[in-house]
């Protein structure tokens, strides 16, 4: 006699609902199903292969979830020294233990490793976490690198081609040289695909050494202004747009607002649920500038947090002048920035 839960249902899949309640990533939900954590009805499952209905109730180490919440979206200045899991086996500090005490749960898209800085988007939605990160999204990530060495359209070729390291293929990105300074230049690089150290890996792979690397942008959303450790909340409807969600996905968010980093740390792992809230950032291709997000929804002037015209649809010129923080370089004409000692 066949189980209960073998009988076909209408309805989505529990780790698909569990995402969408904010409990967890699908593959995290996966393993809180796996691990025996999760009852339905009463009833505790070990499969994630059964899909449930509004009317079904789902508990999680005993807690009853309630409806999922409307989906949210963050902007983060990650600064360096931080590592972007919930825990670290070492015990470095992470994301989560430097953000605002009043966040809900929230998780990274993608990660910036413990070196690298600049723009991390964070949600409470674990199936618009994974969507964000998949390749076939076709967002381009953009960053703006500074490496030791003098770089010209020679050594740069094999990156815009695309390379293998060690058997693994790199799709090619976009390079632009914007200034030589010193014994050191800028680049600025677009890729859409975010394998672990890729940049440094295929700057290594051409003879260049990383000693500074900022995310300036992350499809049509951007850093800007905003500062480390800031985070700033995406209006409602601008997380609808860009995400091609359902006007009842994202339309009853609470009210967008900036929260400051948190004056006091606490040890790491302490608050792995919460998060602060930033600005967006400016536009693709450019360094930290103003605040803004790009994109097809926007339209004339952009206020914090609205996507304007995406980089992708023409040249843009780089703005100059313009700091962020802890000295974010400004463009091919800006003044030298501040912390350009600090390597990884």
């Amino acid at each position: 006699m066949a189980r209960k839960d073998d009988i076909p249902r209408t309805g989505e899949r529990i780790a698909k609902v569990l995402a969408r309640a904010g409990v967890a990533s699908r593959r995290e939900a996966e393993r809180l199903i796996a691990e025996g954590r999760v009852t339905v009805n009463g009833r505790q499952i070990e499969r994630a292969a059964l899909n449930v209905v509004p009317a079904d109730r789902i508990a999680v180490d005993g807690r009853e979830i309630g409806a999922p919440e409307p989906v949210r979206l963050w902007l983060y200045h990650k600064p360096t020294g931080l590592v972007s899991t919930t825990k670290d086996e070492q015990g470095r500090p992470t994301i989560f233990d430097d953000l605002p005490e009043d966040m809900p749960r929230v998780m990274s898209v993608g990660r910036l490793d413990l070196n690298s800085e600049g723009l991390l988007l964070l949600t409470n939605d674990g199936a618009v976490k994974r969507k964000l990160e998949l390749p076939s999204t076709g967002w381009t990530r953009r960053y703006r690198v500074r490496v030791n060495g003098r770089p010209d359209d020679a050594r740069l070729d094999p990156l815009r081609r695309g390379l293998e390291i060690d058997g693994e293929r790199f799709q090619p990105m976009t390079v632009r040289l914007d200034r030589q300074q010193g014994a050191n230049a800028w680049l600025t690089i677009g890729l859409r695909e975010g394998k672990n150290r890729e940049i440094r890996r295929a700057m290594e792979a051409v003879g260049l050494s990383v000693n500074r690397l900022i995310r300036v942008a992350y499809g049509p959303f951007q850093l800007g202004e905003l500062k480390p450790g800031a985070v700033e909340e995406v209006k409602p409807r601008i997380v609808r747009d860009q995400l091609g969600l359902a006007d009842a996905e994202a339309e009853t968010a609470p009210k967008r607002q900036r929260l400051r980093p948190t004056a006091k740390k606490g040890a790491p792992g302490d608050r792995p649920g919460s998060a602060r809230k930033g600005r967006p950032a400016p536009k693709e291709g450019a360094p930290p500038g103003k605040a803004r997000a790009t994109g097809p929804a926007a339209k004339g002037k952009a206020a914090p947090g609205r996507p304007r015209q995406d980089a992708s649809s023409g040249p843009e010129k780089p703005r100059t002048g313009q700091r962020s923080g802890r000295g974010t370089p400004t463009g091919p004409r800006g003044g030298r920035p501040r912390g350009g000692g600090r390597g990884t």
